[in-house]
């Protein structure tokens, strides 16, 4: 017996999990299989009444609740954009624990949203570009910058400076400029490849007095990309400071319904096997 589950990193805002299980839905409804949410951390503290009386529920558990009801096979499909530490490090220490307890369980872990070893994709720029063009209308040629959170591992930031390269080319003829920024990053030289910081960009002469769109790489709203949360904060503050800058967010990445065929796309590599980020064969 097979089981899919639609996983992110969790959150302790209600309309993480929302959107999370929106999207479970949303594929199980476009490709016949059947798609369950599940968040690594933090979701399952989030009362049941703020998730419409139904509580989230952790990877690990729900993992093992699946294997002790006859599941074989878990295909875990990442909805992360690049190879954080929560796949690389945490995911395969926590299943080979489940592994461990159920050694027939086999487990395939799809690729995150953008991975460099397959051929290049130009779907999550394309639908980043959508979400910019929905706010440039009266704002002629105005500065875009593609903002994340910010990241320890390089990879994940490079997947957000390849999105930017690809969205820098798809606005050429619309933007004046593309750049990119984090939206934190960790103390130290080992971390300034997450450069420049947000709130620096925008109080730099490169982007006083204009337009300027964000482009906003996140996948669920949250404390940092949600209503009132940190974007939010560093751009009012910056067009305090600075008279005729003019910031405006686009819609999140994971709120386009272009990310249902990246998706797609994923789920069909995990059941077929191949590429996958993470096998782990079932021992008996």
């Amino acid at each position: 017996m097979r089981k899919i589950l639609l996983v992110d990193n969790g959150s302790l805002r209600p309309q993480a999990t929302l959107n999370l299980r929106r999207l479970a839905q949303a594929l199980s409804q476009t490709t016949g299989h059947d798609v369950e949410a599940a968040s690594l951390l933090h979701s399952y503290k989030i009362p049941a009444e703020d998730l419409e009386g139904r509580k989230a529920v952790s990877l690990g558990p729900l993992a093992e609740q699946l294997a002790a009801q006859g599941a074989t096979e878990l295909v875990i499909l990442p909805f992360f954009f690049g190879p954080s530490q929560a796949l690389t490090r945490y995911l395969p220490e926590r299943l080979a624990e489940v592994q461990a307890r159920y050694p027939g369980l086999a487990i395939k872990v799809a690729l995150p949203l953008v991975d460099s070893r397959t051929p290049p994709d130009l779907r999550l720029a394309q639908l980043l570009a959508d979400n910019v063009r929905e706010q440039m209308e009266g704002r002629g040629q105005p500065k875009v910058v593609l903002v994340d959170h910010g990241s320890p591992i390089p990879e994940v930031t490079a997947v957000r400076n390849y999105l930017a390269g690809q969205l820098s080319v798809l606005l050429s003829e619309e933007a004046s400029c593309v750049t990119f920024a984090s939206m934190e990053r960790r103390e130290g030289e080992a971390y300034r490849f997450n450069e420049p910081l947000l709130e620096d960009l925008l109080a730099s002469p490169t982007l006083a007095g204009s337009e300027v769109i964000l482009a906003m790489l996140f996948l669920s709203p949250g404390r940092h990309a949600g209503e009132g949360g940190d974007i939010a904060e560093i751009c009012a503050q910056a067009m305090a400071q600075s008279p005729g800058l003019n910031v405006t967010t686009t819609r999140l990445a994971g709120e386009h319904d272009g990310i249902l065929e990246v998706l797609t796309t994923r789920l069909s590599e995990g059941l077929v096997g191949a590429p996958l980020l993470l096998a782990l064969p079932a021992s008996d």
